[in-house]
């Protein structure tokens, strides 16, 4: 395979999960999301740290991205260590063993006329 793509150290400065949706859960469920694409022969193993304004961070999260394989995580699944809590603004770092690409998702699901943002993460050239 040719040489991965990607960035091995991924930021996201904002990070928002709404307290309410309109719709059926868990489709329409409001969420943040990154989703990870690992183009490597290798397994990703990810680590995911979660600051706030008003504490100290949550995590590391720990998961894996197979080789040559993608992964979307909703920051509302993530669990161990703690839940990530809702109507709360935060930021997350993304660090990985191998290079990988991350976007960022968000539904807004508060209204019958659902908001969706989607945008790449910063990636850090360290």
């Amino acid at each position: 395979m040719s040489e991965p793509i990607g960035k091995k150290r991924w930021a996201i400065p904002e990070g928002y999960i709404p307290a309410e949706s309109h719709g059926q859960a868990p489709e329409m469920t409001s969420h943040e999301a990154f989703c990870i694409l690992n183009s490597s022969d290798q397994d990703a193993e990810v680590q995911v740290t979660v600051f706030f304004s008003d504490r100290e961070p949550a995590g590391p999260y720990h998961l894996t991205v197979p080789a040559r394989r993608t992964r979307h995580v909703r920051f509302n699944n993530l669990s161990d260590p703690e839940p990530i809590p809702v109507a709360t603004d935060y930021a997350s770092l993304i660090e990985s063993n191998v290079p990988i690409v991350v976007q960022h998702t968000r539904l807004d699901s508060r209204q019958a006329e659902n908001a969706l943002l989607s945008t790449m993460a910063y990636a850090s050239d360290e």
